[in-house]
Formats: C-alpha cells, sequence, structure tokens
C-alpha cells in the first residue's frame, strides 16, 4: 500500500482529472485526497453518493482541527465522503486562505496517508491530488512520505521544458542533487503525459531522453489520454459509456503497468482486492 502525490508545475494541465481517474481504476480500495493547497475542484464538479451536493466542511477542512492534537491514520475515514460512483475522497480547501489552518500540518498528514496502508481495520493506498507546485508550496512537505510523486504534463514543448525542471527540483529537494537513470531515488519521480494516443509511444521515448539527459531521476512512467470527451463524462458533465473512454482505458494502462513494476513493494493486506 502506498501514497501516490500528483502535481503539476503550472497552468492547467488536468492533475484533478488524472487523480480522479487513476482512482476510479485502481485495483484496490483507494482514498482520493485532494491536497492542493489553493482549494479543490470536487465539490463544484462531483456529486456525493447521496445525490446532493459534497459537503465543503467536510474534508481537508475539518481534518485540520484533529490532526492538531495528533492524527492516527484510521481517523482520516471520518472526514472522507464517497462520490456517487463510490470512489471515497477527502475533499479539499475551499480555497487559499484556507490554507492557513494546515500550517505545519503537511508532513503530518503526509505520514498518516502513507501509514493508512498499515491500519488493521481500513488499509488503502492515498492518491493525493496536490495540484500545481512550486518551490514554496507547502503540499511538497508530504512528498517525502510517499512512494511515487508524479508529475501530469501536456507535450508542447514549454510544458516539457517545465516538467524537466521541476523533476530536476524535486529531485535535488528530495533525493539531495541530480541523478542518473541508474541510480533513483525514493521516492520515485514519475511523468505522466496527456497526449493524443496516436502519439504517445514517440513522445514517451522523447521525453525520457531530455529526463535522462538532464540527470533529473525522473522518467516516464505513463499516458493519459488527452480525451476531452472523457473528462467531461467522469466529471459528470455529459453522459457516455465511461468506461469505453479513451481517458479509462488509457488509465487502466497507467495503473496495470504501475502495478506490474511496483506492486510487490506496495503489497499489503488488500492485495488483489479490486474495486
Amino acid at each position: 500500500m502506498a501514497l501516490i502525490a500528483l502535481a503539476a508545475d503550472k497552468g492547467s494541465p488536468g492533475v484533478t482529472t488524472a487523480a480522479v481517474a487513476l482512482a476510479a481504476v485502481w485495483p484496490r480500495r483507494v482514498l482520493l485526497a485532494e491536497t492542493d493547497p489553493a482549494g479543490g475542484d470536487l465539490v463544484y464538479r462531483s456529486a456525493a453518493a447521496h445525490g446532493g451536493p459534497l459537503n465543503p466542511n467536510t474534508g481537508m477542512l475539518s481534518i485540520a482541527a484533529t490532526a492538531r492534537r495528533g492524527l492516527v491514520p484510521d481517523q482520516l475515514w471520518d472526514h472522507v465522503q464517497p462520490l456517487s460512483g463510490g470512489l471515497e475522497v477527502l475533499v479539499g480547501l475551499g480555497n487559499a486562505e484556507q490554507a492557513a489552518g494546515l500550517a505545519g500540518l503537511w508532513p503530518t498528514l503526509g505520514r498518516a496517508f502513507a501509514q493508512l496502508a498499515d491500519s488493521p481495520h481500513a488499509p488503502a493506498d492515498v492518491i493525493a491530488d496536490c495540484g500545481r507546485i512550486s518551490g514554496d508550496t507547502p503540499a511538497v512537505e508530504m512528498f517525502s512520505q510517499a512512494a511515487l510523486v508524479l508529475l501530469i504534463s501536456r507535450t508542447e514543448p514549454e510544458a516539457i521544458a517545465r516538467v524537466r525542471d521541476r523533476a530536476a527540483a524535486l529531485t535535488a529537494k528530495l533525493h539531495g542533487g541530480t541523478r542518473g537513470a541508474a541510480s533513483l531515488g525514493m521516492p520515485l519521480i514519475g511523468v505522466i503525459l496527456l497526449a493524443d494516443p496516436s502519439d504517445s509511444a514517440k513522445l514517451v521515448h522523447q521525453v525520457n531522453d531530455m529526463l535522462v539527459a538532464a540527470q533529473t531521476g525522473a522518467r516516464v512512467v505513463g499516458t493519459l489520454a488527452d480525451d476531452p470527451a472523457g473528462a467531461d463524462q467522469l466529471a459528470g458533465r455529459k453522459r457516455g459509456r465511461l468506461d469505453k473512454s479513451l481517458l479509462i482505458r488509457s488509465a487502466r494502462k497507467v495503473t496495470a503497468d504501475l502495478y506490474q513494476q511496483f506492486g510487490a513493494a506496495w503489497a499489503g493486506p488488500t492485495a488483489g482486492a479490486g474495486r
């Protein structure tokens, strides 16, 4: 079991869509946590299991008071809400101003997310949507507890250049310096590209070459289809067979590849359990 943190450098590359898509097809129990200090999106785009809106006050906002007294991983479930499709989520902050209430608590949250794996009652992986990050973004304080830090990027040249530089900066921060492909540190820093499926294989090769040449210590771990219609279906804005969408089909491929590479290290009480 593991904490997987998703983030982006800047712009709107679809971190939340990627996080929801991966969580929706995750092969074991998973908690989706909106940990973007700038505020979450799910309360605006997703319905709760009861058919009404999600409660914006139950989630990261409510957990702040609990965490100041110490946070046992199982306490996370007291702040979780199920979406209409059954996905369990920790709803994000309403706005950036509320992040002040979590000052100093990000390492505590990171430990609780990582340790949820070992819960004797309700173990789960945690996928954390950290939004856009920069050098002073407090959510980065959780990354040392993660098994994977996944940077989401589109494929325009400027986006690729930014993800290269961000990967190098994170490697320096988390591992103490740049690293070659033969000396990857933990947490592993990976890149997920949002790409046209017809171009994805060529792009992965090109981006990996660039990441290795820059000694970022990162590599591309998968591609998600750039599928606006699928993203609208996932957000409930459009009807259709979501499971047949390019987005969800590519998300299944990414999760399968991640488990093939890292599943043994994440083995836990719920290994093999489907959603």
